[in-house]
């Protein structure tokens, strides 16, 4: 009977519920006059992190992180067709190109039609989201180019918005060139230092005009804005699979019904972000890190929250993108408060300066440098040569280069795995633009005619890491009657003489010049420190011990046209090698006796007890006292902080103390003394080696250092730098580089927007850098430049110092959970990882300095390309052309012009940029608008149609202007400054102008494509 009365229940339940589809209206838009929440649906795939990019793409290794993009991919788009209000935002190409061409015709076609409609709007569209402090701006110029031209290529569209919301700080270059130059009409982005964000909220400034450009100024302004706290939804508004948000619980069938609930806290946290924004638009940012995985989830949440808080009417919700929320925010007629300048350095919160990224993983930064340089003069060889579809190509390095921008990539913050993974990407691109460059230096160096090559002979070889001194290119026996051909190529659009340094085996050699007259070399012996860094690297690289071991450096400067290369023949002389002099100094004690080192103007004084102590320049008269020395910061382990216990990091950089690195030994100096330059080497303790040469022919110093491995038997982790103190009077005030490019004035512990609290009075004044950093008072200037991305600062006047190496013990809880400690191993033997780069120092009178800083700025971004090739003694005929230039040989580019680009592309256009090098004010010459003449840059071609286009090649730059949103700016009504640009190019003389800082970039049509290897004039 219990049974019959349950069954009667349960019957009468059934038929009581009526079964009824909901349908939830999501069509709202904007309404004036009330609060409008605008819900943007996104996700954050970092290209690399705590997995690889490909591990992240298919979902593998998910023991690290639960992470699959192809899922996001694959469940986003029904999510989309379901609803036709639906929107959703993508960044990261090189995920969604994955994702493309495993597409179906009729998944692509429908993809294209959620892009046209705007429910899929691709954002950003950079190959990654990159990095901010570590790149340099032409890699950020390249990576990006690659995205957007698929987009367009493939959707026809142009991307409105930048979308930087996870680099850990912000440049100005992102702002004005990132920004404005590319045809953005927004920038948004997470990372502000919290006591900047502070400020900001109370006064209703997260939202500003950014103008990043002292010398483009509002030309290349642009509307942008810092979020309130990250880039995920508010608190409570989480809605993946397991995430722990309420989600809206709307049958009254069912138990916990909680629609009133979850309106009201919507609203109530809609109202409170209203109060610190401008206007009655405000974003949500409705998702986080490779979230939407199922899609569904989050969209059933957010129809239900669009429907529900419209009909309780107190704000408006709607889905929308940052497109929608710009043109809201612009059509409100507001202006705004201006911004300049940039956003570095960046605390998330007290004692947590994310200033050691600016220097961690120092090798990879090294190598995604060199990487860059050698790919500009590969695409210059693939456009001499003409592109193959059979291949080779320079796309493979391209894409391995874009990739290694992103933010946890050349920033060092990713595992260590994922970094082995960036590397080896790397060199996979290389090897495949090596064989190009070799395959195309052959072509040019064998053709006298225009008829272009078909078969060539010779087989050039290139030096990758002649870095550690291993060239076995090289390091041939000549003994027999063999000569080593050497051709050097110059990337830069001017002629250029710099010293080329080889190892050989022998030192009885001597060098010939592309007129085969013999010039002035130098032979070093190959020291043992050097030695022993090269057999082990080498090993470590190849996987077996180098075969042959140099005995000495062969040095000798070499002049070589514009966009050209120069032939140099190395052989054998039955003449005696002169060696350089090898003088050892000990400590004599004494404080009167010095040692002079430098064969030309530039003198160098260092104390018999090893000091560097004065700077010479006999020609422009700047002399100065100057010390280097080394220390290191031990880092901090965050045991003692019982709040956060934040420790130093990847990311972090908190020292503890400061402890001085003295040199051991008693040799303190040893000298060699050459006629092209000399070398002072100092062992300054078993793990820091230095060599600094003083040349002949140039005004600055070179530091060559090898630091590590960085001994951590003590337990506590090391943060290396160097200190070089002038009596330059600075006032607190310095200069570094923004992405390369623009320098920003510097105070120590100030900050131009807010009232500092000074909390770490070292990590907090740390800056990134990727060109140099300089000071200056009433009479001289002291510059350091660098070959790499590094953190540096002034933290007493006078005095610059350079962070070059870091290992650490403790993991800085960011979300790697791994210690930032590089290791080198050999047959499972490991030890810390060493690294070999250079810095370049010089003194010049006050106003000299920006012309060294920025030309050699470009030699060393652009070094000379070696190639080698052994051949018999008697048969060198197979080189016709000993010298090529690409320009007329009567041109080259002006001093403050650079090419950044000439490439080829697949559809046969030539994509051209132009960079003026300077900004306004700071070369009293040089400061001035710039021509160049095409004709004479391309005289065996004739250009038949000429584009300018915008930065990133996806559109005319007067398209891009037309549609350009002109904002208000809080206090500008009286501004009258109008910034200096080229004019208009006439296509009949074919004349560039370029002002101060401003980048052009045309794509050229050339009426025939043949290779251009015929103008290499035998000059």
């Amino acid at each position: 009977m219990a049974v019959r009365v349950c069954l009667l229940i349960l019957i009468s339940c059934i038929i009581c519920v009526e079964s009824k589809y909901m349908v939830y209206n999501t069509s709202q838009s904007i309404v004036p006059r009330k609060l409008n929440v605008h819900l943007v649906p996104h996700t954050h795939d970092d290209v690399g992190w705590l997995k690889t990019i490909d591990q992240y793409y298919v979902g593998s290794n998910n023991s690290i992180q639960g992470a699959c993009v192809q899922n996001v991919l694959d469940s986003l788009i029904p999510a989309l067709l379901a609803d036709k209000n639906r929107k959703f935002i993508y960044v990261e190409q090189a995920f969604f190109q994955r994702w493309w061409r495993d597409q179906s015709v009729a998944t692509q076609n429908t993809v294209k039609q959620l892009v046209s409609s705007g429910q899929l709007e691709l954002i950003n569209g950079g190959m990654c989201m990159h990095d901010e402090a570590a790149p340099h701006y032409i890699d950020m110029i390249d990576q990006t180019t690659l995205g957007h031209r698929f987009i367009k290529a493939e959707f026809n569209v142009t991307p409105r918005i930048g979308w930087q919301i996870d680099p850990f700080g912000h440049s100005a270059v992102q702002a004005y060139l990132l920004g404005a130059e590319v045809g953005f009409d927004s920038l948004f982005f997470a990372r502000i230092d919290y006591q900047d964000r502070a400020k900001r909220k109370n006064e209703k400034s997260l939202e500003v005009i950014w103008r990043g450009s002292r010398s483009l100024g509002s030309s290349a302004q642009i509307f942008a804005g810092a979020f309130p706290e990250n880039y995920e939804p508010p608190s409570g508004f989480h809605f993946e699979v397991n995430d722990d948000s309420p989600i809206v619980q709307d049958d009254i069938n069912l138990f916990d019904y909680n629609v009133q609930d979850r309106v009201d806290a919507f609203v109530a946290a809609a109202l409170s972000q209203a109060n610190i924004t401008r206007t009655n638009h405000i974003m949500w940012t409705m998702g986080t890190d490779f979230k939407y995985q199922y899609s569904h989830t989050w969209y059933r949440n957010m129809d239900k929250l669009i429907h529900y808080v419209n009909q309780d009417g107190r704000v408006n919700a709607l889905y929308s993108t940052p497109s929608v929320y710009t043109d809201a925010k612009y059509s409100e007629n507001e202006a705004w408060p201006l911004k300049l300048d940039d956003f570095f350095p960046y605390a998330d919160r007290i004692n947590a300066y994310w200033t050691g990224y600016f220097t961690s993983r120092p090798t990879l930064k090294g190598y995604v440098r060199v990487m860059s340089g050698y790919y500009l003069a590969a695409r210059q060889l693939e456009f001499f040569r003409g592109r193959s579809k059979r291949g080779p190509t320079t796309d493979s390095l391209a894409d391995a280069l874009a990739i290694a921008q992103h933010h946890d990539a050349v920033s060092g913050t990713e595992k260590q795995h994922v970094a082995n993974d960036y590397a080896k990407r790397l060199s996979i691109g290389y090897n495949e633009a090596e064989e190009l460059v070799a395959a195309s230096l052959a072509c040019m160096a064998e053709s006298a005619s225009k008829s272009g090559c078909s078969n060539t002979v010779t087989k050039f070889q290139q030096c990758p890491l002649l870095n550690i001194s291993y060239c076995p290119a090289s390091e041939v026996d000549l003994s027999s009657g063999k000569k080593l051909v050497v051709v050097v190529y110059n990337s830069l659009g001017w002629k250029r003489n710099d010293v080329v340094k080889i190892p050989v085996i022998n030192g009885n050699v001597t060098v010939q010049d592309p007129n085969g007259k013999e010039i002035e070399s130098q032979i070093l012996p190959l020291v043992n420190a050097s030695l022993g860094s090269r057999n082990f690297y080498a090993a470590a690289y190849m996987g077996k011990s180098p075969s042959a071991t140099p005995k000495f450096w062969l040095s000798f400067t070499a002049s070589v046209p514009p966009l050209g290369f120069s032939t140099y023949i190395i052989s054998t002389t039955e003449r005696a090698a002169t060696v350089a002099a090898e003088i050892n100094y000990k400590s004599t004690g004494s404080q009167n006796d010095t040692i002079e080192v430098g064969p030309g103007n530039l003198k160098l004084v260092y104390s018999t007890n090893g000091k560097l102590v004065e700077y010479a320049n006999r020609r422009n008269l700047a002399q100065s006292s100057i010390e280097q020395s080394y220390i290191y910061y031990s880092a901090y382990d965050g045991s003692e902080d019982r709040q956060y216990h934040q420790a130093s990091g990847a990311y972090i950089f908190r020292p503890n103390r400061t402890i001085p690195i003295t040199s051991e030994g008693q040799i303190l100096l040893t000298v060699f003394r050459g006629s092209i330059y000399d070398e002072v080497h100092q062992r300054i303790n078993p793990w820091i080696y230095q060599v600094t040469r003083v040349y002949k022919d140039k005004e600055h110093a070179e530091v060559e250092f090898a630091v590590g491995p960085i001994p951590i038997d003590d337990g506590i982790g090391k943060e290396i730098v160097t200190k070089v103190t002038t009596p330059v009077k600075s006032n607190k005030t310095f200069y570094t580089d923004s992405s390369g490019r623009d320098f920003i004035e510097r105070i120590r512990d100030y900050r131009t927007d807010w009232d500092l609290e000074v909390n770490q009075p070292v990590a907090g004044n740390y800056y990134p850098i990727n060109l140099g950093i300089y000071m200056k008072d009433d009479s001289k200037e002291f510059s350091i430049l660098v070959d790499r991305s590094v953190g540096g600062s002034s933290i007493e006047d006078g005095q610059l110092e350079l962070m070059l190496h870091r290992r650490l013990l403790h993991d800085d809880s960011r979300g790697v959970a791994e210690a930032l400690n590089e290791t080198v191993c050999i047959l499972n033997e490991c030890t810390g990882l060493t690294v070999l780069g250079k810095y370049y120092l010089r003194i010049d009178p006050l106003g000299e300095g920006a012309k060294w800083r920025r030309t050699f700025g470009q030699e060393i971004y652009s070094p000379f390309l070696l190639a080698f090739s052994e051949q018999d003694g008697d048969k060198l005929t197979n080189i016709l052309k000993p010298t090529f230039t690409g320009m007329d040989p009567s041109y080259s580019l002006p001093d403050n012009v650079a090419m950044i680009t000439l490439e080829e592309l697949e559809d046969g256009n030539i994509l051209l940029r132009l960079a003026h090098l300077y900004e306004v004010g700071e070369d009293k010459d040089l400061s001035a608008v710039a021509r160049v003449e095409l004709k004479k840059m391309f005289p065996d071609k004739k250009i038949n149609k000429i584009r300018e286009m915008s930065l990133s090649a996806n559109q005319e730059r007067e398209e891009m202007l037309k549609k350009r949103l002109v904002w208000k700016v809080e206090g500008s009504e009286n501004e009258d400054f109008k910034a200096l640009r080229g004019g208009p190019v006439d296509p009949t003389k074919l004349v560039v102008e370029l002002a101060p800082m401003e980048i052009r970039t045309f794509l050229l049509t050339f009426s025939s494509l043949l290779p251009s290897i015929g103008n290499g004039l035998l000059m």
